[in-house]
């Protein structure tokens, strides 16, 4: 019979061996990167991706530049969360149609709003303006597009207003 320390040997191998196939296989690398077409490999985040390629921020910004936090640590503690609901949703047949951003997402899109556009930003705050609502809720088609043009018919639903 084999020591308990061969078991726990054998056992954590395996369990290395499973996790690298895993990373291997769904090309875990380029979840890491900032390339757009990584964020449209689900069919949830068509819409999405298609707004973004026909509006206005495509020249200028990426998926990464506008719904993470540029901050090394922040950005991919936010992307391991994003992957940890993705593939918790993959893997247990959960996958929404549309998917909302939660006010932590609200919030790191609106600091990068102010980030990128600063100046504009600075100008408002001499004057009257009120700064009590995000950026994209007067400007939602600015990244994105009009969205009419989504693919997803239901998207005007009552919530999402």
């Amino acid at each position: 019979m084999l020591p308990v320390k061969i078991h726990l040997l054998i056992g954590a191998v395996a369990l290395i061996a499973v996790v690298a196939v895993g990373l291997y296989a769904s090309d875990f690398t380029a979840y890491l990167g900032n390339n757009p077409t990584t964020c449209n490999n689900c069919h949830v985040m068509d819409a999405a991706y298609e707004s973004w390629y026909h509006g206005g921020h495509k020249a200028w910004a990426s998926c990464g530049d506008c719904h993470t936090p540029h901050a090394v640590i922040p950005k991919y503690w936010v992307k391991a969360q994003s992957g940890y609901h993705h593939v918790t949703a993959f893997v247990f047949n959960n996958i929404p149609d549309s998917i909302r951003a939660k006010e932590a997402s609200k919030d790191v899109v609106q600091e990068n709003c102010e980030r990128c556009h600063a100046e504009t930003v600075a100008t408002m705050l001499e004057n009257a303006q009120a700064m009590d609502r995000y950026c994209f809720d007067c400007h939602r088609s600015v990244a994105h597009g009009e969205r009419g043009i989504s693919l997803l018919p239901y998207q005007h639903m009552e919530h999402d207003q």
